[in-house]
């Protein structure tokens, strides 16, 4: 589904919304107080300016009495095949989320790829797809990143540890294009970003990757993520052990100005390897 006419899907999704809630007889105040968001994010549903969580638009098919309409309109609009099934649903919370923060052991997150790192990424894990496949996994990857460019971007805050900046994914001269990206976007102060350098030795979440995502309206998630799967946990005492971990893993790191001066040596390193090959 092209992206206006996903848009315009949502925006009768809304519609739909209003006039069922209306027909209830319930204010979005009163329909909020039943699914457990306020008033307002109701409002926004409703204007297409926010996508409800699955939970919750299961709750308003249960307080309005739709037979699933609002569920099954959800699944259709949020299948998107350029993303994993697993994935989708992260997709659409981070572009309403204020706050993310995230721990990457072995890979740079994909809000800050460049296109030649995901390509190599892409075809890493896939040799034998095609080039459309490749490029439509990168483009759909740089779509994402437009939230961190957006005026209302949302505090962005990433823990790397010192193994993400030293392999030359996409061969050296890519890897230091995108780790000078990374530089100027911390210099731009789009990104607040810490690594964990290697004399640190154990730390917490070194077996795995977290995303952890604060809203305006409605409780935070965490999502980690393996090879073949994801997970989005919203379970409130979970996603407090979470916070707790990825505080550890921030602890553990160089401050940002020490951590800027590191990504700033490993890109030059790769320049270097590339001038000499």
């Amino acid at each position: 589904m092209a992206k206006g006419s996903r848009q315009a899907a949502w925006e009768f999704f809304g519609v739909e919304l209003k006039r069922r809630r209306e027909d209830a007889g319930l204010t979005q105040v009163e329909l909020g107080i039943r699914v457990f968001v306020s008033g307002g994010y109701i409002g926004q549903f409703e204007q297409a300016i926010r996508k409800p969580q699955l939970d919750v638009a299961r709750r308003i098919d249960e307080s309005l009495q739709t037979d699933g309409i609002f569920e099954r309109m959800w699944r259709s609009l949020i299948d998107d095949h350029r993303y994993a099934g697993y994935f989708v649903e992260v997709v659409e919370l981070e572009r309403s989320a204020t706050k993310i923060c995230e721990c990457a052991t072995s890979v740079v997150p994909g809000l800050l790829q460049t296109a030649g790192y995901a390509r190599a990424v892409t075809l890493a894990a896939n040799p034998f797809v095609t080039d459309e496949y490749v490029e439509e996994k990168v483009a759909a990857r740089q779509e994402r990143a437009c939230i961190l460019r957006d005026a209302t971007r949302p505090e962005y805050w990433v823990t790397l540890h010192e193994s993400v900046l030293r392999p030359p994914v996409g061969g050296a001269v890519a890897m230091a294009e995108q780790l000078e990206h990374i530089a100027e976007l911390m210099r731009q102060r789009v990104v607040w970003m810490a690594v964990i350098p290697y004399e640190v030795g154990a730390y917490a979440l070194m077996a795995e990757d977290l995303r952890l995502m604060e809203f305006d309206d409605a409780p935070p998630v965490a999502y980690t993520e393996t090879a073949f799967s994801g997970t989005l946990i919203d379970d409130p005492a979970v996603v407090k052990r979470a916070q707790r971990a990825y505080d550890l893993v921030r602890g553990a790191a160089r401050p940002p100005e020490a951590s800027l001066s590191l990504i700033e040596s490993a890109a030059e390193d790769h320049r270097r390897c590339a001038s000499t090959t």
